[in-house]
């Protein structure tokens, strides 16, 4: 097993509506073949993947507890589709202001802590949660965008943790959950 694994950290939706996003992303990949999105599980990106050493992990789930567990839950709602161009199709996020005040700080966190460089996209935060991209064909993107939008996926809950996602042969798993203050 190689050393350098490659980890995100995320907000993973409650049930029932995980399984709504999931359902909706299987329905894209059997309608329009496109199947990139099903190798994470339904999520809202807060850090970018990164390479860590795996003989270090307990280390990184150390260090982001002592930084996540100090910091506040918050409501979400998830609401209507948007897309990035005609390559990435999501759901829209509402979030209040300490979500992308809790993403700067866990990014410049990570940055002093981890000493993990910013990603591009650390840098342009914009919380959404991707059902369709990567394999998304132009020819597809009209299609996709409709059958997202038919779907009126509205959904709002209190983020009570943020999840750290390994990625395993190919697809990203939890593998930790980071408790937020109530």
């Amino acid at each position: 097993m190689k050393d350098l694994q490659k980890y995100f950290l995320a907000i993973v939706p409650p049930q029932p509506f995980f399984d709504q996003v999931e359902s909706l992303k299987e329905m894209i990949r059997q309608d329009f073949g496109s199947k990139y999105a099903l190798k994470s599980p339904a999520h809202v990106t807060l850090k970018m993947p990164f390479s860590f050493s795996l003989k270090n992990e307990e280390k990184l789930k150390n260090k982001l507890e002592m930084f996540l567990a100090n910091q506040k839950q918050f409501e979400i709602r998830i609401h209507h589709v948007d897309s990035f161009g005609k390559r990435v199709i999501f759901l829209k996020v509402e979030a209040p202001e300490s979500l992308p005040h809790l993403q700067m700080d866990l990014k410049m966190y990570c940055q002093r802590e981890l000493h993990l460089m910013p990603e591009l996209s650390d840098r342009n935060y914009y919380p959404h949660m991707t059902v369709a991209f990567k394999d998304l064909k132009p020819s597809s993107f009209d299609g996709v965008f409709s059958l997202v939008r038919e779907q009126k996926l509205n959904f709002r809950f209190s983020v009570e943790e943020v999840s750290l996602l390994k990625k395993v042969e190919g697809r990203w798993l939890k593998n930790h959950d980071f408790i937020l203050l109530k």
